[in-house]
């Protein structure tokens, strides 16, 4: 006698279960309803489990130089021949420009060239809206936005690094909000520390916007 053999067939969820599954595993993952955060006005929960928009780091090529703060900071004297920023790494989503600054005066011999310097600029800007984020979370829940970056401690001059963000509007240009940091900041000690540390968290004021790190 033969037999026959069940085989379970799984079937393919709707369009609205599949949605609906989406959108669990989002509150799943980030408990918005619990903290009271409003909904986005018609959702793509798939879309938006994907993007991930919480707790990552925004930024395109957050370490282009591919640098390692648990090293010394590479040592290169002055006026030494240097190549083009981006040969150095992935500068994907970053635009490189350079100032130079006036030589040095006073101290020199008309025989020896003075040590010539220059400011490297990157600047990137963040779609926040683009990355996942949605206009109701930024008018209504305002949440914190950290900025954090990794410098080296020079002795070379008074200021030798600046981190500027500015918290763009819709229209891209008007700053809802401005964080500057300027360094080295040395402490009585003088202890090299060969890497600064620069963080920053600050609440998403009300109003659309985008963000813009330099």
């Amino acid at each position: 006698m033969a037999s026959q053999q069940l085989r379970a067939q799984t079937l393919p969820l709707s369009p609205g279960a599949q949605e609906q599954s989406w959108q669990q595993q989002f509150e799943g993952a980030w408990a918005l309803g619990r903290r009271g955060v409003p909904p986005p006005r018609d959702p793509d929960w798939k879309a938006l489990c994907e993007r991930k928009p919480f707790e990552r780091n925004l930024l395109q090529s957050p370490n282009p130089e591919g640098v390692n703060i648990s090293e010394p900071a590479p040592c290169q004297p002055p006026n030494s021949p240097r190549g083009p920023l981006e040969s150095l790494g992935d500068f994907s989503g970053w635009a490189i420009s350079t100032e130079e600054l006036p030589p040095l005066a006073g101290g020199t011999k008309p025989s020896s060239a003075a040590p010539r310097f220059s400011w490297c600029i990157k600047q990137q800007r963040i779609d926040l809206l683009a990355e996942g984020l949605w206009e109701e979370l930024l008018d209504s829940y305002q949440p914190n936005i950290t900025v954090m970056d990794w410098y080296e401690d020079s002795r070379l001059a008074e200021t030798v690094y600046q981190l500027q963000v500015r918290l763009l509007a819709a229209d891209g240009q008007t700053a809802l909000q401005e964080f500057h940091h300027q360094g080295p900041e040395h402490g009585a000690s003088q202890e090299k520390k060969n890497w600064c540390h620069v963080r920053e968290t600050c609440p998403h004021p009300p109003g659309k916007g985008g963000g813009r790190d330099s």
